[in-house]
């Protein structure tokens, strides 16, 4: 096992364990295209991509906030990417105990295995 492994495995027992209070289940969707563009009829047929997972939803630092233009209001999402059945990507909404959410921001941690997403109130 590998250290990358070993990271998520701590963290998907501490989702389970320790931080079983704070963690949140969600959902994620957004429109994709799923066909060619027509351009006589000037639509193009799009699908809905949804994708689950589970979460901490925080805030953002004080300092952080002033210096990357990131609202107050803004949750910050942290989701083991081995929990999440898809890609996040900007502009995907989430939902998560009945409140939606826009993703502004999606990153992730120099190991590659926590998604950190920007998310703002729908």
């Amino acid at each position: 096992m590998g250290l990358r492994d070993e990271i998520a495995a701590d963290i998907a027992e501490a989702f389970d364990t320790d931080l079983a209070d704070a963690v949140s289940e969600f959902t994620g969707s957004r429109l994709e295209p799923s066909g060619p563009y027509d351009p006589i009829s000037q639509t193009q047929p799009s699908s809905t991509v949804t994708y689950n997972g589970r979460g901490v939803f925080g805030g953002f630092g004080i300092q952080v906030s002033e210096a990357l233009n990131i609202l107050r209001t803004d949750v910050k999402v942290t989701a083991l990417q081995a929990e999440v059945s898809g890609l996040p990507k900007v502009d995907d909404h989430i939902e998560s105990d009945g409140v939606k959410y826009r993703v502004i921001d999606v990153g992730q941690d120099p190991t590659s295995t926590v998604w950190v997403l920007q998310a703002r109130r729908a």
